[in-house]
């Protein structure tokens, strides 16, 4: 069985040794070479799949009124399992901010400080310490009659990793927390959740785009995620996916249409 492991290519500034963050090259500690089952792998340099059942033939774009923002856990971008780097595929317009509890991203900060924006922290309403905070949908339609742009605000990482990004960013507290409400049960098969009530990151994605009216983005984002859960399992157990799946299918189609 592959292993999510797998090595790090990475570029080094000459002057002071440090590598470079994957999402907004600022430098950062060398990091030792990991290296596990699977590491070897041959993988796609589009999509970081194995190359037996590469993710790129079924890219599709789309665009939404809603913007997401991911605020991600610097271990999270060594991770071919991550689901968050599928919503930037399927919304070019996708933000990627790597989270650093005494560093916060500048760029992030001027964007919450940018009034055409109207940013939500996407984030449970299970402590009474936030309560005044949340908010539910209607408040992203409120903005948009006001001729704001949504923002969600996506915490990517483990479930403990996200808990400690939303406890330790100040800057976040002042946003409004909106918590995804949804029956939907998780369709992941590439880590085990505590719950099935947990979705995975492009999963909440794909459920916020289509609460807040960008229903095609919603799709679109659903049937990629899809597409690299299928993918993904099968080069596990060695195998390729010769029959194109439902939502393969269905992302073929759109491409054809475009």
């Amino acid at each position: 069985m592959l292993d999510d492991a797998f090595t790090e290519v990475i570029d080094r500034d000459p002057a002071t040794g440090l590598s470079s963050d994957p999402a907004t090259g600022h430098p950062r500690p060398p990091r030792r070479e990991f290296k596990a089952r699977g590491s070897l792998v041959r993988r796609c340099a589009g999509c970081n799949l194995p190359a037996l059942n590469c993710l790129c033939p079924y890219r599709v774009g789309a665009e939404s009124t809603a913007r997401v923002w991911l605020l991600t856990h610097p271990l999270e971008h060594h991770k071919p399992t991550n689901t968050g780097r599928l919503i930037r595929d399927v919304l070019p317009d996708t933000e990627v901010f790597t989270w650093y509890r005494t560093a916060p991203d500048e760029r992030l900060l001027a964007l919450l400080a940018d009034s055409r924006y109207a940013p939500f922290v996407v984030f449970p309403d299970d402590q009474p310490d936030y309560a005044e905070s949340v908010v539910g949908m209607d408040a992203v339609a409120v903005e948009k009659v006001h001729g704001r742009i949504p923002v969600f605000i996506i915490l990517d990482g483990t479930w403990r990793q996200c808990r400690r990004i939303f406890r330790k960013s100040p800057y976040l507290d002042s946003l409004p927390v909106l918590p995804l409400a949804t029956e939907r049960l998780t369709r992941y098969r590439l880590r085990k959740p505590a719950s099935a009530a947990h979705l995975c990151t492009a999963e909440v994605a794909a459920e916020l785009l289509t609460q807040s009216g960008d229903v095609t983005a919603g799709e679109v984002l659903d049937d990629y995620f899809d597409v690299f859960n299928d993918s993904y399992a099968a080069s596990r157990r060695f195998e390729k996916l010769e029959t194109p799946t439902a939502a393969m299918r269905r992302l073929r189609s759109r491409q054809a249409d475009a």
